[in-house]
């Protein structure tokens, strides 16, 4: 299929739109840091093979399934702020995938979303404040809610329109457009996930450095 023909394209962002993967994984490293260097080694590592998965999972993670500790909103609630406030000052400054307006014009009747594992606040100041919102029609959407909860809203109020294709660089994103029955493209070049071309070649998944490539590619 010809991408002109797609009625819906939607974006992660982390290493797809912003080259913010290793400013996350760096944070989340800070986060941990107090707890030791095996704790902090792990929770990286968790982190790293869990791309997309959003930051209130990975806490949880780390306080209950990496220290044993009770569930506690407020105790969470203080990581996830600590996380924020590393990250958000090099969200403004980190990298923007090239091309981005000019892919925008090639398909100009076409829903343009973002589907994030990112704080759907936090997203929304930084795309507005990089100037990006406007190319995202459709919404800019984010955690806490899951990947999968949100494609089954939008679809389900009409937003998500098909044929879509979801453009990600993880295995949770390739999983929630199975889930959604939509297509996937993997986009590699800022993605953290060790192994993708054995997961992308057995999963039939095509893949793609960024997004000028794929959409220079889909329409030459």
């Amino acid at each position: 299929m010809h991408e002109e023909q797609r009625r819906c394209f939607i974006f992660d962002c982390d290493g797809v739109i912003l080259d913010s993967n290793s400013i996350k994984t760096e944070a989340f490293r800070e986060v941990a840091a107090p707890y030791g260097k095996e704790i902090s080694d792990a929770f990286v590592d968790y982190h790293r093979r869990n791309g997309g998965e959003s930051r209130y999972v990975k806490i949880d993670y780390l306080r209950e399934g990496l220290l044993g500790l009770t569930p506690d909103a407020v105790e969470a609630g203080m990581l996830l702020d600590q996380f924020s406030a590393i990250v958000v000052d090099r969200l403004l400054t980190c990298p923007i995938a090239d091309g981005l307006e000019e892919c925008r014009r090639m398909v100009p009747d076409s829903v343009w979303l973002v589907v994030s594992g990112s704080d759907q606040s936090e997203l929304r100041a930084v795309f507005d404040q990089r100037g990006l919102s406007s190319l995202f029609d459709g919404g800019i959407f984010g955690s806490p809610a899951t990947k999968n909860e949100i494609l089954s809203e939008l679809d389900a109020k009409g937003v998500l329109r098909k044929p879509a294709v979801f453009l990600g660089d993880s295995r949770l994103d390739h999983e929630a457009a199975v889930s959604a029955a939509i297509d996937f493209s993997f986009l590699s070049c800022w993605t953290e996930f060790d192994g993708w071309q054995d997961y992308c070649e057995h999963h039939g998944v095509r893949s793609f450095p960024n997004i000028e490539a794929f959409f220079g590619q889909s329409t030459t």
